[in-house]
């Protein structure tokens, strides 16, 4: 069998020396979008972080392979320069970069070599309409005084300029209105491919109802707990993580490693 396009074997991740993601293994395929749900504290964040190489988690053990090779002994300009992206649930500000210089800078280490300013501009056109801004938002700071929809269509602005082979969403839809979550969501699915892979974390169903994942997780306690297809983020919506965590108190859901 061929190798997955991501894959996570038994991942343990520690925080200050604590326990958080404790044997998790999942496989994206190209063209595939996954999606992890789970309640606060569940270990989510800390997936993402750690995937990304965040030097505040502590890998104790298992294995990342991206496109068959193991990433976790690269830094983490080397996995996005090989295509892993990380859209972050709250993006930093950097105050005296602009978003432009910053971008260009970022495409042209994606690529390996310097983009032409004209082909930059055509592609930062492009990816400005579909996310309905305007140029002059890209004269900023790198959110440096961004709402919380316009750090966020920042990211996804990222994602359609550097197209990574697999993309890693952190709950990119909290604090976003109605209409920021339609178009950001827009924005996902023009990134959705055959070539690429995704994997959502979110809190909520509203998300996956516009980018609809082909396998949905709970992850609970650091551990996938189960797995389905979008009917259990639609059970998810409707119950709540209650009655899961009373089966898995009693007993009747095996905790999932895959």
């Amino acid at each position: 069998m061929s190798a997955s396009l991501f894959e996570i074997d038994e991942l343990k991740v520690q925080v200050g020396g604590k326990p958080i993601v404790k044997g998790l293994s999942l496989r994206v395929d190209a063209g595939e979008v996954h999606a992890i749900m789970g309640p606060n504290g569940s270990g989510k964040s800390t997936l993402a972080n750690a995937l990304m190489g965040h030097p505040r988690y502590t890998v104790g053990g298992g294995a990342v392979r991206f496109q068959g090779e193991s990433i976790l002994d690269l830094s983490p300009d080397e996995r996005a320069r090989k295509g892993l992206f990380l859209a972050f649930q709250y993006p930093t500000d950097v105050p005296g970069v602009s978003m432009i210089n910053f971008l260009r800078r970022a495409v042209s280490a994606r690529r390996g070599d310097e983009i032409p300013v004209r082909e930059f501009r055509r592609q930062l056109r492009a990816e400005l309409d579909g996310l309905q801004m305007d140029e002059s938002f890209v004269r900023r700071y790198v959110n440096d005084g961004f709402s919380g929809g316009e750090k966020k269509r920042a990211e996804i602005l990222q994602l359609g300029l550097l197209h990574p082979t697999m993309a890693i969403m952190d709950e990119t839809d909290s604090g976003l209105d109605i209409d920021a979550l339609r178009v950001v969501a827009e924005g996902i699915n023009r990134f959705r491919s055959e070539a690429n892979g995704i994997l959502l974390i979110t809190h909520y169903q509203r998300l996956l109802n516009y980018v609809r994942p082909d396998v949905v997780h709970v992850l609970v306690d650091g551990r996938i707990v189960k797995s389905g297809d979008f009917s259990l983020a639609e059970q998810l919506e409707a119950e709540g993580y209650d009655p899961i965590l009373q089966e898995i108190g009693n007993g009747a859901v095996p905790v999932l490693s895959a």
